[in-house]
């Protein structure tokens, strides 16, 4: 009975049946397909995906236990179907003898091949388990319906009921329904097609060079590939208590607390709980082994080396190496920022934007040194290129060739007193000059925190950050024209980036004003968009950088080699922790830069 909906799923009436070649069970392409009709075939078989023309009547997602552990597939069906229902979409699910699940959305109206495959992308960075093959070929590209045969025996048994089922399939989802997924999937979409185009960058240069591809790190290098589909490397582990461990002893290096482990375990890390098996087996473990890996991390890497070193690991704030320390108080310090942002929203924020787009660069790493100031609590900063690279998602060479632009520029607030030498940065002084104390005086101190670029903004660009600390600094709801007049920006670009945002639904316009969307988080949103992984990657690249300049200090300064953890593909993973606020994120990659 499940078999007579293979009609309303399939791009073609035709099906194809499955047999074993080659080790490995395949639906091959037949000379002459067999048409599909009431009768269930006896041996597995699967429908066609796309139609003649390669356009799509319905997007089969297939959720496969080969990608994930079962439990994670189980999530991502789960959060797959909260984000239909979401957008008013109404599917048809069923589940395999492996332990697989499929979703099938019937579009009323077909769509092309490649905009399907795109949507099915997207969807594949909510759900590790979820294999996007069936839309990605679209000659070959098929799927096994409800009632079909399973190669292990058993059949595809339909979850949905069967009158519910066979309504969905008839009465098929709306074009407006699609255009609601594309919305909520927006931050999916823009990352899937960045990631293409530095896959292509990336492929052009390696060919260019005689090379193979490099892949990218980020999500997925080793552990976190472990931390999100449970699947593990049985030659490194002998079992998942090991894997596991692997991962804790890796969150408790980065940073991470037990509370923040366990709001994880249900949303983007589910591999790492698939891993305890059960839901009891994870409350009564998962104490005892953050307390291990604690205790783990905590041993000295090597207990030869007692010795002070600027050499700190990744993960831990950035101390001052040099310069003179506690000239100032940290309430005075605090003041003086105070005081020197005041100076820099009623002054050099305007004198900055004459320089285009240098200037734009220049006003947010102002903001970040101030950002940074207020954390460390001084007004002496030896930060190195690559801290300042890592909060801003900028390259280490454009900070080094706009800190010196910006002491000129900044009319005496920031000033380099002594050079950099060894491991020890450049150190500057950040004061108040006095041509700026009367005005700081006279102006009030604005609410909110000071941001350098928060993680969502290196996907969205500087730009968009400036716009959105417009609106969100601002003492009234601004208009489109306040905030071209206060960000000093063109309104092409302000009109640009309001709508860039407006989509992601971090902003809002009410009669004419804009706002900031309270539910929106905007950690989550860069996690999502990939902002994360991008500023996690550039961290282990520093890491692994600073480690060799290091270990060639060493090697001229100091008889004994320090070159360590460069080649560990475990150990040049960075997780960002997340935040307990989206005020403390800017803090968060701080201390983790």
């Amino acid at each position: 009975m499940a078999w007579a909906l293979a009609p309303f799923i399939a791009g073609t009436p035709t099906y194809r049946l499955g047999r074993w070649i080659g080790g490995r069970f395949q639906y091959p392409r037949p000379q002459n397909p067999a048409r599909i009709t009431a009768s269930l075939p006896a041996r597995p078989a699967a429908v066609p995906v796309h139609g003649i023309d390669g356009s799509v009547a319905t997007l089969c997602l297939d959720l496969d236990t080969s990608k994930a552990l079962q439990g994670v597939v189980d999530d991502d069906a789960r959060r797959l179907g909260n984000l239909f229902e979401s957008c008013g979409i109404r599917y048809v699910a069923d589940v395999s003898p492996s332990g697989g699940r499929h979703l099938y959305v019937p579009l009323a109206e077909r769509v092309g091949g490649p905009e399907a495959r795109e949507l099915v992308e997207a969807m594949t960075l909510l759900a590790p388990s979820l294999d996007p093959s069936p839309h990605q070929n679209f000659t070959d590209g098929c799927i096994r319906v409800p009632g079909s045969a399973h190669k292990s025996g058993g059949h595809q048994v339909l979850t949905t009921p069967l009158a519910t089922a066979y309504d969905i399939l008839r009465r098929r989802n709306s074009a407006h329904a699609v255009t609601a997924l594309r919305q909520a999937l927006a931050p999916e979409l823009q990352r899937t097609r960045q990631l293409k185009v530095r896959t292509a960058k990336m492929a052009t240069i390696a060919t260019a060079h005689g090379v193979g591809p490099v892949p990218f790190g980020g999500s997925q290098s080793p552990l976190r590939v472990v931390a999100r589909t449970g699947l593990y490397d049985t030659a490194k582990y002998a079992s998942a208590s090991e894997a596991r461990m692997a991962v804790l002893n890796h969150f408790c290096a980065c940073g991470w607390t037990l509370e923040q482990v366990r709001r994880e375990l249900g949303g983007q890390f589910p591999g790492l709980a698939a891993l305890y098996a059960s839901t009891g087996r994870q409350e009564r473990l998962l104490a005892s082994e953050w307390a291990k890996a604690c205790a783990w991390i905590q041993k000295p890497a090597n207990p030869k080396q007692n010795r002070k070193s600027a050499l700190i690991n990744n993960t831990s704030p950035p101390l001052p190496t040099g310069g003179a320390l506690g000239s100032t108080s940290t309430a005075g310090v605090h003041q003086l920022v105070n005081d020197l942002e005041n100076v820099l929203y009623a002054v050099l924020d305007h004198r900055l934007k004459e320089r285009g787009r240098e200037g734009v660069s220049l006003r947010l790493l102002l903001r970040a040194v101030l950002g940074y100031m207020r954390t460390m609590e001084t007004n002496l900063l030896d930060v190195g290129c690559r801290t300042f690279a890592a909060a801003l998602g900028k390259h280490h060479v454009t900070i080094a060739r706009l800190l010196p632009s910006l002491a000129a520029a900044s009319e005496g607030i920031l000033s380099k007193v002594l050079e950099a030498r060894g491991r020890n940065a450049d150190t500057y002084l950040i004061q108040l000059p006095p041509h700026f104390e009367q005005l700081a005086q006279d102006l009030s101190w604005r609410r909110g925190k000071i941001h350098g670029i928060r993680p969502v903004f290196r996907a969205l660009g500087d730009v968009a950050a400036l716009v959105y600390e417009a609106i969100e600094r601002g003492r009234l709801s601004p208009t489109t024209a306040a905030i071209v007049r206060s960000t000093g920006l063109s309104r092409t670009a302000v009109e640009t980036a309001l709508a860039t945002m407006s989509s992601y639904t971090m902003i809002e316009r009410r009669h004419g004003l804009w706002t900031i969307t309270a539910g929106t988080g905007l950690a989550d949103l860069a996690r999502r968009l990939g902002a994360l992984d991008d500023a996690a990657e550039q961290i282990s690249r520093h890491r692994k950088q600073r480690a060799a300049w290091h270990a060639w200090l060493d090697r001229h300064l100091i008889p004994e080699s320090a070159e360590r953890e460069v080649d560990d593909p475990d150990s040049d993973l960075n997780w960002i922790p997340p935040s307990d606020s989206e005020l403390d994120m800017g803090e968060t990659l701080w201390r983790v830069a």
